[in-house]
C-alpha cells in the first residue's frame, strides 16, 4: 500500500473521531442544559413535580394488526376442501357466491327449525350466540393487543359477562314469572335480593380488576377494561331485548330478524349482479344499487310476511305461564293489532278499490322494514369500521363464506333495540294476566290493601 493511500485513510479516521467527539459533546451539553433548566424550574416553581417512571410503561401498539389471529386455525376443514375441489372450475368471485349461498340456505333452514321448537329454545340459542359473539370480540382484543401477559384479563371479561346476564335476565324472569319463582322456597331469596346479589357480583369483579393492575400495563389494562364493557353494553343489551321481544310474542322476534336476513341477501344479490357505485369506504363491496335494491325488496317482503305471521296465535300471543297446564302458553285472544281491519282507500286511489282488509300490523311492518333497510345496514358498516381498525377481514372463520357469528349478527343488534323501543312506544298494551301475576307476587298484607283500594275505586 502506498504512503499516499495510507495518509488518506488516516485522515478519514481522524475526521470520524473528531465528528464523534463533537456529537458526544453536543449531547452532553444538551443534557446539562436540561438539568440546569429543571433545577431552575424547581427553584422558581412552588409546587415540585414528583418524578414518574412512565418510561418503563408499555405503550399500546400504534398499528394493531389481527393478521396473525387465525394462523392457528388456518387449516381448511375437510368438507371445505371438498367444496373447493368441486368448484375449482369457477373463478374466486363465483366460488365465494356459491359457498355463501349454500351456507345461507343451511342457516335459514336451521333458523326455521329452531323457531318451530318454541320460544324457550329460541331464547337459549340467543344466549349461546351472544356468548359466541362475545368470545369472538374478546379474542380480537386479547390477540391483537398481545395481552397474553395481562393477569386475569380473560377471566374477568367472562366474569363480567356472567354478571351482566345474571342481572338482566334475572330482571326479566322476575318481571314475567315472579309469582311462579316466589312459590319455590329455594328461588324466593334470589328473587327478593336479586339486585343486591347482582351488584355484589359486579363489585367483586371491579375489585378483582383493581387488584390485577400491573405497573407497566396500566394503559393497556384500562383500555381493555373499557373494551370489555362496551362489548357487554352492545351484546348483552341487544340479546336481552331480543328475549324481551319474544316475551311480547314470537312475531316481534321473528319478523325483525327476517327483515335483516332479507335485506342482507337481497342487497348482496343486487350488488353482486348490478353493483357499480360504491356506497361507503368502510365496506368497499357495498354499492348503492345493492342498498336500494335490498331496501325495496325488504319493504315488499315485510308487508307480505306480516300478513302471513299475523294469522297464527303461535306468533302473535305473548309468552305467559298457564297455571292450569303448568307450562308456558302461546294461545290467547289476539290483540287488535293482529285482527283484520277494514281500511278505506284515499280518494285519489278509490277508483282502484274502495277499501282494503289488512292486519294493522302490516302497516307497522312498513316502518319496521324501512328502519331495517335504511338504518339496519349501519350496524354492518360499524362492524366493518371496527374490523378495519384492527386490520382483520372477519371476526372469525366459523361459517364458511360468512366469517364469524358476529359478522352475521352485526345488523341484528341495532334492529333488536329499535324493535324493543317500538313495542314500548306504539304496540304494548296492559296485559291482565301480567297484572294478576304482579298482584299475586305481593305479600298477603299488600294484597289485601290492593283489593281494598280496588273496591274503593269502583265504589266511587
Amino acid at each position: 500500500m502506498s504512503s499516499a493511500v495510507k495518509s488518506d485513510i488516516s485522515d478519514i479516521r481522524q475526521r470520524h473521531v473528531e465528528r464523534d467527539i463533537t456529537t458526544n459533546a453536543t449531547r452532553l451539553s444538551q443534557s446539562e442544559n436540561a438539568k440546569a433548566a429543571a433545577a431552575a424550574a424547581s427553584i422558581t416553581t412552588p409546587i415540585v413535580a414528583v418524578p414518574t417512571t412512565d418510561d418503563d410503561m408499555e405503550p399500546l401498539p400504534s398499528h394493531p394488526t389481527g393478521a396473525h389471529m387465525f394462523e392457528e386455525t388456518s387449516s381448511t376443514p375437510n368438507f371445505m376442501q371438498y367444496f373447493e375441489k368441486i368448484l375449482s372450475g369457477f373463478n374466486p368471485r363465483w366460488r365465494n357466491w356459491i359457498i355463501r349461498g349454500i351456507f345461507s340456505f343451511i342457516m335459514i333452514v336451521g333458523f326455521a327449525k329452531l323457531v318451530s321448537m318454541g320460544p324457550l329454545v329460541v331464547s337459549v340459542v340467543i344466549i349461546l350466540i351472544q356468548i359466541k359473539c362475545f368470545q369472538e370480540i374478546i379474542n380480537i382484543g386479547y390477540v391483537v393487543y398481545k395481552s397474553h401477559n395481562l393477569p386475569w384479563f380473560r377471566t374477568l371479561s367472562w366474569f363480567f359477562l356472567f354478571t351482566s346476564n345474571y342481572w338482566l335476565y334475572g330482571e326479566s324472569l322476575i318481571h314475567h314469572f315472579g309469582s311462579l319463582l316466589n312459590r319455590n322456597n329455594f328461588l324466593q331469596p334470589l328473587v327478593t335480593y336479586h339486585r343486591m346479589v347482582a351488584f355484589l357480583l359486579y363489585t367483586s369483579g371491579f375489585v378483582g380488576f383493581v387488584l390485577s393492575l400491573k405497573k407497566t400495563y396500566y394503559l393497556k389494562q384500562f383500555t381493555l377494561f373499557g373494551y370489555t364493557h362496551i362489548t357487554l353494553m352492545i351484546l348483552v343489551t341487544s340479546s336481552h331485548q331480543m328475549i324481551e321481544n319474544i316475551c311480547e310474542g314470537m312475531i316481534w322476534f321473528l319478523f325483525p330478524v327476517s327483515l335483516i336476513i332479507c335485506n342482507d341477501i337481497m342487497a348482496y344479490m343486487f350488488g353482486f349482479f348490478y353493483g357499480r357505485t360504491p356506497l361507503t369506504k368502510l365496506s368497499p363491496k357495498k354499492t348503492w344499487e345493492g342498498f336500494i335494491g335490498g331496501g325495496v325488496s325488504t319493504l315488499i317482503f315485510g308487508f307480505v310476511l306480516a300478513g302471513v305471521l299475523s294469522r297464527y296465535q303461535f306468533f302473535v300471543c305473548p309468552l305467559e305461564y298457564n297455571d292450569e297446564l303448568m307450562s308456558l302458553s302461546t294461545s290467547c285472544t289476539p290483540l287488535p293489532l293482529f285482527q283484520k281491519t277494514i281500511y278505506m282507500m284515499p280518494k285519489p286511489l278509490s277508483f282502484l278499490k274502495r277499501s282494503l282488509v289488512l292486519y294493522p300490523f302490516q302497516l307497522h311492518s312498513l316502518l319496521l322494514s324501512l328502519f331495517a333497510s335504511s338504518i339496519g345496514p349501519f350496524g354492518g358498516f360499524f362492524a366493518s369500521g371496527f374490523k378495519r381498525a384492527f386490520r382483520i377481514k372477519d371476526f372469525a372463520a366459523t361459517i364458511p363464506g360468512h366469517g364469524g357469528f358476529m359478522d352475521r349478527f352485526d345488523c341484528q343488534v341495532i334492529m333488536a333495540m329499535f324493535t324493543n323501543v317500538y313495542i314500548s312506544t306504539f304496540a304494548r298494551v296492559a296485559s291482565p294476566h301480567k297484572l294478576l301475576l304482579q298482584v299475586l307476587a305481593l305479600s298477603h298484607e299488600n294484597r289485601e290493601e290492593f283489593l281494598r283500594l280496588l273496591r274503593n275505586h269502583f265504589k266511587e
